[in-house]
């Protein structure tokens, strides 16, 4: 299978029947956010969602429905980020070349086109999963969006991808309680500074600390006990990761009783990642993933929209994805 099979429009999607014994695992990407390019030597390059599509290829996923991710409206971006944020965003987009626009924002030609896919299609998974048409989905797009703030870029992110989508769900199809889920090495401050005031949307995090953007301490609560956050430190590995699941993660979004789970899925806590310092495997990655699906389960019919974080050494990265995909589709 080609990539651009395995990217073939929303027909494949449309195509579910009544006869289905049960929705199928949804895949959501498209070729144009290849086109966001920050340059050589950038870690988030191209190259990691063309990993995650040779990964995908595979014939053991054969199985998964594949839709093309849309752009993003104004309406649901606006839902998070401020008119201003995206009129600037406009504005500084480059016909050619490259514009920083911070010490880790760089903007290409394509980027501005990329992060709109990257949050149409989280919005896009969000449909479907919550009319039922796919019982969970994973969203492969960049750039990614957990360090992006309301009004600012940051740490490569320009879109809050998983805020956008919570609140889509929200909005959208009348969703009373969110939770978001995310094990990237690096804390998804973003996330957490937008949703701080919201008792309706919890917030949980691993991470290394102390590491980037500094933020993401136990003390971090949220303004209703709605942050829940497990730092862990360097050089832990998966015996550490379960536990902060165990102890603190897992019963939090348990007792929480959402009706949909997003995750934060960065894959940068890899062993061999360049930008992180703890050692998880890819069986650790498809770990968390059954367990927060066993919660989706009982809490919210298994609806679980997985977004692509971090994870920035492609061969590994491609291994991770297919491990966490391939227990979404063990529902």
């Amino acid at each position: 299978m080609t990539r651009r099979a395995a990217l073939a429009g929303g027909a494949s999607l449309i195509a579910f029947g009544a006869k289905a014994a049960a929705p199928p695992t949804l895949f959501v990407s498209h070729l144009a956010t290849l086109a966001h390019d920050p340059g050589p030597g950038w870690p988030d390059s191209p190259e990691r969602l063309r990993a995650i599509f040779r990964a995908l290829d595979d014939p053991r996923f054969a199985a998964l429905a594949r839709m093309e991710a849309p752009a993003a409206s104004r309406e649901a971006l606006l839902r998070v980020h401020s008119s201003a944020h995206l009129t600037r965003m406009e504005k500084s987009a480059p016909n050619e070349g490259r514009k920083h626009l911070g010490a880790d924002v760089i903007m290409s030609a394509g980027t501005l086109g990329a992060a709109m896919r990257a949050a149409g299609g989280a919005v896009a998974a969000v449909d479907a999963v919550m009319k039922g048409q796919a019982r969970n989905a994973f969203v492969a797009a960049r750039p990614p969006g957990h360090h992006a703030r309301a009004e600012t870029p940051m740490g490569f992110c320009f879109l809050n991808n998983a805020a956008i989508a919570a609140r889509c769900a929200m909005a959208t199809h009348g969703a009373e309680r969110v939770a978001i889920v995310d094990f990237d090495v690096h804390h998804g401050n973003g996330v957490q500074e937008i949703f701080w005031n919201e008792r309706n949307v919890l917030y949980c995090s691993t991470h290394q600390a102390p590491h980037y953007p500094g933020t993401g301490a136990v003390t971090e609560t949220g303004a209703h006990d709605n942050v829940v956050n497990a730092p862990l430190r360097k050089g832990d590995g998966g015996e550490a990761f379960r536990e902060a699941l165990r102890a603190r993660i897992l019963p939090r979004l348990d007792a929480f009783a959402p009706d949909l789970v997003i995750l934060c899925a960065g894959f940068d806590a890899h062993l061999h990642d360049p930008l992180g310092g703890l050692r998880f495997t890819p069986e650790d990655f498809r770990n968390v993933t059954l367990r927060v699906m066993a919660i989706a389960a009982r809490r919210c019919e298994g609806r679980i929209v997985s977004l692509l974080e971090g994870g920035y050494r492609p061969d590994d990265l491609s291994a991770c994805a297919a491990a966490h995909v391939g227990a979404l589709m063990e529902a």
